[in-house]
C-alpha cells in the first residue's frame, strides 16, 4: 500500500461564490433540464421489480476481512476489521423533495434499516434527494453512534435537521478515526436541493484508508481526470464503487454522469483490484431503462474484477 505522506493538493475548484470542476463546461442548467424533459423519450420500466432477496450482514468482520454488501442505488455497507461504513444512505420510497411526487423506488433496498449493524461512519457525496436522504439520515442519528462526513457547505443542513455529529471537508482533506483514514477527493458532477442553490455547496468521492488497503467511493461522477489523480496519489485502491446508471441522454448527462463503458474505463486508469457497480437498478432517473445500464455494462465485456451485486447481495475483496 502506497504511503501517504502530505495532504493531496487539488486545483483551485471555488470561485467565491459557487464549486466547479477545473476545466470542465458548467453543468446542463435549468433550461436544458426543461428541454430534455419535454423532448425525452424514457425507455419503459415495470413499476416494480419484485426479485430483491433481503440480507442481514454480520455485526463485524475480522482479521483483515474486507465486506461489501450493495443495499441499493449508491448505498453499500462497507465493512473493514475496525469499522462500518455505510455510503449515501437511502431507505426513502422516493428521492425527491415531496413524498408524494418524484422518482419511486422501484427494488426494494437488500438489506432493511433494521438489520444493519452499528454503523461507525456515513459518507455523502453531495446533496442530492437520491444521495442525501433526509429520512434516513434521521434514522441513523438516532442511536448517537454515527459520525457523518459531508462535503464543503453540507453540514448546515444537517445540524438544521439536528443530525450529527458531522465534519464537512474540502477535496484534499481528511480526518482520521481510529486506524481509519477518510479524504474527500474530487468528483466531476454539480449540487442543488432547488432551484437557486446551484453549486453552492460541494461534491466529492472519498478515499477510505487502512490497515484493510484503499476502498474508494467514487459517489456520483462523469469521467474525468480525477481518476488518474487518485491513484497517483494513493494508488491502486483494493475495492473501489463506481457510478454506471443516469446516463441518458448523453447529450444532458455527459457532463456529470459515466456510461458503463466508461466506468469500465475508470476502473482501468484506477487499477482497481475489484469494482462494484452503484447507482443503477432502484430508481428510473434518466431515459435509459432500469436494469439497461446493467446490461450495456455486461455488453461492454467488463474484466471480472467489475462486479454487477443486486440490492442485498455480498462479497469479500481479496487482498
Amino acid at each position: 500500500m502506497q504511503e501517504i505522506t502530505s495532504a493531496p493538493q487539488f486545483a483551485k475548484h471555488f470561485d467565491g461564490t459557487r464549486f466547479y470542476y477545473p476545466g470542465a463546461p458548467p453543468s446542463r442548467g435549468f433550461l436544458d433540464a426543461l428541454r430534455w424533459k419535454l423532448t425525452g423519450r424514457p425507455e419503459p420500466s415495470p413499476r416494480f421489480v419484485s426479485d430483491v432477496e433481503q440480507s442481514i450482514p454480520p455485526r463485524r468482520v475480522q482479521n483483515g476481512e474486507l465486506r461489501a454488501t450493495l443495499v441499493n442505488h449508491s448505498t453499500v455497507l462497507l465493512q473493514q476489521s475496525d469499522s462500518n461504513i455505510l455510503t449515501d444512505p437511502i431507505w426513502s420510497e422516493r428521492c425527491s423533495p415531496l413524498s408524494w411526487i418524484g422518482p419511486r423506488r422501484r427494488r426494494m433496498p437488500g438489506v432493511r434499516r433494521e438489520d444493519l449493524p452499528r454503523i461507525d461512519i456515513v459518507l455523502i457525496s453531495h446533496n442530492h434527494y437520491d444521495h442525501l436522504d433526509l429520512p434516513t439520515l434521521r434514522w441513523l442519528a438516532q442511536d448517537g453512534h454515527s459520525t457523518f462526513i459531508v462535503p464543503t457547505g453540507v453540514s448546515r443542513l444537517l445540524r438544521a435537521e439536528k443530525i450529527g455529529p458531522v465534519h464537512e471537508m474540502d477535496w484534499g482533506e481528511s480526518r482520521t478515526f481510529g486506524e481509519t483514514t477518510i479524504y474527500c477527493v474530487p468528483a466531476k458532477h454539480f449540487s442543488a436541493r432547488g432551484i437557486f442553490d446551484r453549486d453552492k455547496t460541494l461534491w466529492c468521492g472519498y478515499v477510505i484508508r487502512s490497515q484493510n488497503g484503499i476502498v474508494y467511493f467514487a459517489g456520483d461522477t462523469a469521467l474525468g481526470n480525477h481518476f488518474s489523480q487518485i491513484r497517483e496519489w494513493f494508488g491502486s485502491p483494493r475495492l473501489s464503487l463506481l457510478p454506471i446508471g443516469a446516463y441518458e441522454p448523453r447529450w444532458f448527462m455527459s457532463p456529470v454522469h459515466m456510461a458503463p463503458e466508461e466506468a469500465v474505463r475508470a476502473h482501468e486508469i484506477l487499477g482497481s483490484r475489484a469494482s462494484i457497480a452503484i447507482h443503477h437498478g432502484t430508481f428510473q432517473l434518466a431515459d435509459e431503462g432500469l436494469d439497461t445500464a446493467k446490461r450495456r455494462l455486461l455488453a461492454s465485456s467488463p474484466p471480472d474484477s467489475f462486479m454487477i451485486l443486486g440490492n442485498g447481495q455480498s462479497v469479500s475483496i481479496a487482498p
